[in-house]
């Protein structure tokens, strides 16, 4: 829009004025230019002063949600958590939700030894199987997540009872182990209407970590896929072979013309299918690399080499939707805030199901009393990290995912694919891959660190390392090798003084300083990022009254209840004193910060 002066010299509405002032400012000139005669008390206290602020009001109002929106739609702006999450899917990182704490279970079972005493009863040796469930000591749900054979051979076996005339032994003791994870199982049974393109269905229960199955009424099985155009999954079959021990399952290729993506925000998991019909599904359900199709229609030639392992058959319609029929949903959750378990404490049973070889056959009382006799019980920590991604951790890690272009070349790669893990194999709360310098095969060390229960660093456990090794082979190059290692963990402490100005309580500023460190230092350090004193420096001097900062020290902590790194502190600060020096393969961390982070007023 545009005016005319009495000139007849056009003179545009500016458009740049965004703020109340100058939106105000605007309007006067606006009334005074072109209403000179109707108008002319712009006096605060005038009906005409107060309808010009309310229009300026508005404008500032509307210019700030059109920032704030436009904000939202960049995932370096975003702000609000859904829509960080929304953003990070679109450029293909999978928001996992709450994390899952991973670890090994020991199980001892009392096996009736043979007629002779000279072993235990191969026939007894039930199979406990997955998904059976256990509790620690706060009642935290863990679930076995694999079989577990108690007559493998590498278990552990020792006389357990003997009879006290004969003395030949009469029972054995069985030691085994497995792998558990934190959550229960939960069921939803959810009614289908009529066919709808890309159905959406929503599960009810909260801090979903994993779909188990979902199932339809005639039988149907959907698979969860990375993506609706990805038509292959890798399924484990049991290996009936002679080397079943040490290859327990085969990994074989099968096409999932039904088939769902899984879509998370913080809270609420969804389940999201194609738009296909029961028509286009076909009989052959594996798929046969020779029969890759090619769109080349009546070229005589191919234009793209462009191939995709996980789509060898051709569907242009993202899969069969589910339509007039249930679906059983089978999902694990994991309802405590804190899944972590400490050594030795997973020690209740829950519903525990075992397997006999050959149930018929064998005595119901004897099957009965192997059953009672499991015990159970985790000789190392059940760890995971314990907390859901912040907003700008997960812009960090969406970044370095999408980067990766789903393969591992670079450092950044393998740490985004570190990140980027199932949490139900376990969580990484730190990790740095490194060159090996003295290796002549393009060795990789990847270092990594986790969290315990109170959400202190600690050593990861073997089980979350070779689930880690393994997802890592996904996407590693074929001449890579991978050694994953524990990072050092160094524990630091912070000695300060200060001086308090003379109008202010001594003791307060002391305390706001106290506090303000600990929730810097709260946030975990890198792998290898160096402790920057100037940074202490910094903090103290921003925060009112305090007049000066007169020293800061960082001390070694060498407790029993601290890490024991051998680490010299004067060889490994800087001359200026600026910052901590940190070796590639060290995090410093502040343990106990109530503790360990201490000032005082000169």
């Amino acid at each position: 829009m545009a005016k005319y002066d009495d000139d007849n010299a056009r003179v545009p509405i500016k458009y740049t004025a965004r703020d109340f002032a100058s939106i105000k400012s605007e309007l006067e000139d606006y009334i005074r230019r072109y209403y000179p005669d109707t108008y002319k008390d712009f006096n605060e206290a005038s009906f005409g002063a107060m309808m010009v602020d309310t229009v300026a009001y508005i404008g500032d109002m509307l210019s700030f949600y059109l920032d704030y929106s436009v904000n939202e739609l960049f995932l370096d702006t975003a702000l609000e958590y859904g829509n960080v999450v929304k953003l990070s899917r679109q450029m293909g990182y999978k928001f996992r939700g709450k994390p899952t704490a991973y670890g090994e279970i020991t199980i001892y079972v009392l096996i009736p030894a043979t007629v002779s005493g000279l072993g235990p009863d191969s026939s007894y040796m039930p199979i406990i199987q997955k998904g059976s469930q256990f509790y620690d000591k706060s009642g935290n749900s863990f679930l076995l997540a694999e079989d577990i054979d108690v007559s493998y051979s590498r278990n552990e076996v020792v006389v357990a009872t003997v009879d006290a005339v004969t003395g030949i032994p009469t029972q054995y003791a069985i030691k085994a182990t497995g792998q558990i994870i934190s959550g229960l199982l939960a069921r939803q049974t959810s009614a289908i209407g009529s066919f709808e393109k890309f159905r959406r269905v929503r599960l009810n229960g909260s801090n979903i970590a994993e779909i188990i199955s979902v199932r339809d009424t005639e039988g149907h099985e959907y698979y969860e896929v990375d993506y609706l155009s990805q038509n292959v999954v890798y399924k484990e079959i049991p290996n009936r072979g002679s080397n079943s021990e040490s290859v327990p399952k085969i990994m074989k290729a099968v096409t999932v013309p039904r088939r769902f993506v899984v879509e998370r925000d913080k809270t609420v998991t969804y389940l999201q299918f194609g738009y296909g019909s029961d028509a286009s599904v076909t009989n052959d359900n594996i798929a046969e690399p020779s029969r890759v199709v090619m769109n080349l229609h009546a070229r005589e030639y191919v234009s793209s080499t462009n191939f995709d392992p996980t789509n060898i058959l051709k569907g242009d319609k993202f899969g069969v939707g589910p339509s007039n029929t249930k679906l059983t949903v089978i999902y694990r959750t994991n309802g405590s805030n804190n899944a972590n378990a400490s050594a030795d404490s997973i020690v209740q049973k829950g519903t525990v199901r075992t397997k006999f070889a050959n149930a018929s056959k064998l005595e119901k009382g004897t099957m009965a009393a192997v059953r009672k006799s499991i015990e159970i019980t985790n000789e190392a920590p059940v760890r995971g990290d314990v907390a859901i991604p912040s907003a700008q951790e997960l812009k960090r890690r969406t970044i370095d995912h999408f980067a990766s272009q789903g393969r591992a070349v670079t450092e950044k790669d393998y740490t985004a694919l570190v990140y980027a893990m199932p949490p139900q194999f376990g969580a990484i709360t730190r990790c740095r891959p490194l060159q090996d310098t003295n290796s002549f095969k393009r060795n990789i060390n990847l270092y990594i660190v986790s969290e315990d229960a109170k959400n202190r660093l600690t050593a990861a456990n073997s089980a979350l390392k070779n689930n880690l090794k393994t997802w890592l082979n996904r996407n590693r190059m074929i001449n890579d090798s991978i050694d994953v290692l524990d990072a050092k963990i160094c524990n630091v402490g912070i000695e300060y003084s200060i001086v308090v100005e003379a109008n202010q309580n001594k003791f307060e500023v002391l305390e706001l300083c106290n506090r303000l460190l600990r929730k810097r230092y709260a946030k975990m350090h890198d792998i290898g990022e160096p402790f920057y004193i100037t940074e202490v420096y910094a903090i103290l001097g921003k925060i009112d009254g305090v007049a000066d900062v007169v020293n800061v020290e960082i001390k070694k902590k060498i407790d029993g209840n601290y890490s024991s790194i051998a680490f010299n502190f004067d060889d490994n600060k800087t001359a200026d004193g600026r910052f901590l020096a940190c070796p590639k393969n060290v995090i410093f961390e502040i343990k106990y910060p109530s503790e360990d982070i201490v000032g005082s007023v000169e």
